[in-house]
């Protein structure tokens, strides 16, 4: 399960023997997976101040969020046929041990052994001043990511586009990698060279009637270069001047004459187009990935900054002053959330009565509270859903 909690609660001798027993029933019951969630020392600030940036960081909690799943998404979207191989491109850079700073790791490892990173966020600052560093980086990302995107998406559209017209049926299609040059007859100021489909049922009567359906068709003219499943093109030659009329008659018998007349440089344009498409795509392929990949993990290492943020600020507001609280990360498994919160509800119900109290009847409201639609516990809780990068 790709799902975390992470909790904490305050850190004195009471409360770290309530931690005891939660460990002892989680783990004796196979309930969840535990590790300590180890927050530095951070600058507390003023009590007002923290009000005001535990909004702040809510929001900035969310927009991380989405920004992380952006990028999910769209390496999936660049990876195409190799989407099956996204989740393994999805790593984070750091580790317990300064040698192991640029070394990437999946997720759940960089998570359970998450250490802040005093170089990118260091702890003498204000809060509000991390809160700030991690918003400009993530807004720089996203604003990164829509450039970069739309440009490799604009080339990806465009040879889709000309990719298109080499498929489907020859009345469609585009005929520019069929028709050569002898095919037709050029440069003639009385004559010009039409091409039709004509279905395979229809083989036999083209070649009997194509010559009489107007006046002025140039005899054994018609050729076939092409065939699909569902017909032939054939070349037909003509006097100019009946152009209209033959083009009637055709339609009258199920002969469908293609608009196209040959244009040996707009043919050129056109091959010369689709290869460069594809050159430029598959240039800019490699270089976005890479960018993607190391910015998903930039990412990533900041939105879990953003959450121990939180836990500090929450657990500050909560507990009170001096700073002594414990962090813990949950990794419940799937069959137990239930019983999980029960544990950790009974376990630390003496943090607030009222809301234990609350949890066991839903129905009880705690006055003066107003939770807006927010999940709140005894204690401090927030939750990691690392299935929202699931790509497939």
């Amino acid at each position: 399960m790709s799902e975390f909690w992470l909790i904490s609660a305050p850190g004195d001798k009471m409360n770290l023997q309530a931690w005891e027993r939660m460990n002892t029933v989680t783990s004796k019951s196979n309930l969840s997976s535990n590790s300590k969630f180890h927050i530095p020392d951070l600058k507390v600030g003023t009590l007002d101040a923290l009000v005001g940036l535990s909004d702040e960081l809510g929001k900035l909690d969310s927009f991380a969020e989405s920004v992380i799943k952006k990028i999910a998404q769209y390496i999936g979207e660049v990876m195409e046929d190799s989407k099956d191989k996204v989740q393994e491109n999805l790593l984070a850079s750091g580790g317990l041990k300064d040698k192991m700073k640029c070394l990437q790791i999946d997720l759940i490892s960089y998570l359970t052994r998450f250490e802040w990173d005093m170089a990118k966020y260091p702890i003498k600052q204000p809060l509000k001043n991390i809160s700030e560093a991690l918003a400009k980086q993530v807004t720089q990302i996203e604003t990164d990511l829509k450039t970069r995107s739309a440009a490799y998406n604009n080339i990806k559209g465009n040879l889709q586009s000309l990719e298109k017209k080499t498929v489907g049926n020859l009345l469609t299609r585009t005929l520019s990698d069929i028709v050569h040059k002898e095919d037709f007859v050029l440069n003639s100021e009385y004559l010009i060279t039409l091409l039709v489909v004509v279905p395979k049922s229809n083989y036999l009567q083209w070649q009997k009637t194509y010559e009489s359906l107007s006046d002025m068709v140039v005899p054994r003219s018609t050729k076939m270069i092409a065939e699909d499943a569902e017909g032939g093109l054939f070349t037909v030659t003509l006097f100019r001047k009946v152009m209209d009329d033959f083009k009637a008659k055709a339609r009258e018998n199920r002969f469908m004459v293609r608009e196209f007349y040959y244009d040996e440089k707009e043919l050129k344009c056109e091959k010369e187009e689709l290869m460069k498409l594809a050159s430029d795509k598959k240039q800019q392929y490699g270089p976005l990935l890479r960018w993607l990949k190391v910015n998903f993990s930039e990412a990533f290492v900041a939105w879990i900054h953003v959450k121990a943020l939180r836990v500090f600020v929450e657990s500050v507001l909560r507990y009170g002053l001096p700073v002594n609280f414990q962090a813990m990360l949950l990794q419940p498994n799937r069959k137990s959330v239930k019983r999980l919160r029960d544990v950790l509800n009974t376990v630390f119900k003496h943090l607030d009565e009222v809301a234990a109290a609350s949890i066991m009847d839903p129905g009880m409201d705690i006055p003066g509270l107003q939770l807006s639609n927010q999940e709140y516990y005894p204690y401090v809780y927030f939750k990691i859903d690392l299935s929202l990068l699931d790509c497939s």
